[in-house]
């Protein structure tokens, strides 16, 4: 169960705003469905408005958020 975390303890033990968004889709190797990627964003400490502020900007500017695998209903770029 810790390794589900490892990427977002940094931010945690540092105090740090952090957030994923989707930003796409791969298909690992030797899969058969593709696999939904997220982008890490991390502001500096009290920046949650630049954070939010720029996670809207990339979830307006992009359809990642919205797209949807038809036979599986999941998120797809």
């Amino acid at each position: 169960m810790y390794l589900m975390d490892y990427y977002t303890i940094p931010m945690s033990l540092a105090g740090l705003p952090a957030l994923s968004v989707p930003c796409g889709w791969t298909t690992p190797e030797g899969g058969r469905l593709p696999m939904p990627i997220g982008l890490q964003l991390c502001a500096p400490l009290f920046g949650e408005k630049l954070l939010l502020g720029a996670a809207h900007a990339y979830e307006r500017a992009t359809n990642h958020a919205s797209a949807r695998l038809p036979e599986t209903g999941a998120v797809r770029a």
